[in-house]
């Protein structure tokens, strides 16, 4: 068997997000329902921010595997991306390689499709104000990602570096808020894509009835929204054994006393199979909390090699 390659640039051609949204959506459905297996991520702590990742995965009818990421946050500042790395499949009748994908651009994707899928699950209907907080990779595709499953009337942003936040308004048309308080003042959506190691979003932030996806920190330590904020909200994950274990904002309030494991009611892809509630009320503040599956990874992995163009 032949081993398929496909590099960054034909990742970003072909999976766009009217793509990468059903696909993730139905991949975490298959999460929750058990019909596709993952382990917690395994990590390394490199030197200084830097880290190493091994996420291992099996999809329900399609190939398994393991997405290798190293994490250099430094790389942003020169224009660089943080996750790089790769996605190796392997054949499910066979067991032999299969193929071997960029995974820095498939990650940078299918994350913000699957707050896209989140947001079209648990955000209010008439929510059509969409605050980004950070500068980087996400931020941007945040709001590609968003604006292709929503109408959205006008969107935020806000960044420690007003430079980065200036230059990424305009060249997507948002405007610059100077504080988070005022960029997410009368958001119905928010999306957190920082590297912040303490909470930058509390309760007293956030409007009745907003609807947060919370993405920047994917393992336990770093944290960007408080616990008032996850005490406040219907609180999801994208995979339960991840947060209970690698949920930084939860498991902050967990240790202080705060939550238990009940206020995790439960995983996206039960809200997206319609066997859990999302949201039971207009005032109800939402959070899905994001740490990445290998699964979404995976099925656009298959996707990509199985798809044929023309």
């Amino acid at each position: 068997m032949s081993i398929r390659f496909i590099d960054a640039g034909e990742v970003a051609e072909r999976l766009r997000y009217d793509v990468a949204v059903p696909l993730v959506r139905e991949a975490m459905i298959a999460l929750s329902q058990g019909r596709t297996r993952q382990l917690l991520r395994g990590i390394i702590d490199l030197d200084g921010e830097n880290a190493f990742g091994v996420m291992p995965g099996a999809l329900d009818a399609g190939p398994f595997g393991a997405k290798l990421v190293s994490v250099f946050p430094g790389n942003v500042a020169r224009g660089g991306m943080s996750h790089q790395g790769l996605i190796v499949t392997f054949d499910r009748e066979s067991g032999a390689p299969s193929a071997v994908v960029d995974a820095g651009e498939v990650t940078a994707i299918r994350t913000a499709a699957a707050s896209a899928a989140a947001t079209q699950a648990l955000a209010r209907g008439d929510a059509d104000h969409l605050a980004v907080l950070g500068t980087g990779e996400q931020a941007q595709r945040h709001i590609l990602a968003i604006r292709a499953v929503r109408p959205l009337q006008r969107v935020t942003i806000w960044g420690r570096d007003a430079r980065k936040a200036a230059a990424l308004a305009e060249e997507l048309g948002c405007d610059v808020a100077a504080s988070v308080r005022e960029a997410v003042a009368d958001a119905g959506i928010i999306c957190t894509v920082t590297a912040a190691p303490e909470p930058i979003l509390s309760a007293s932030d956030v409007r009745p009835g907003a609807h947060i996806n919370a993405v920047g920190s994917s393992r336990a330590g770093p944290a960007e929204i408080a616990t008032d904020l996850v005490v406040r909200s219907r609180f999801f994950a994208d995979h339960r054994a991840g947060v209970l274990n690698q949920g930084a904002e939860f498991l902050r309030a967990k240790a202080e006393g705060l939550v238990d494991d009940h206020h995790v009611l439960g995983e996206i892809g039960e809200v997206f199979a319609g066997t859990l509630a999302g949201r039971t009320s207009g005032e109800d503040v939402t959070l899905y909390k994001s740490l990445g599956s290998i699964v979404q990874d995976l099925a656009c992995a298959a996707w990509l090699c199985g798809e044929r163009r023309g």
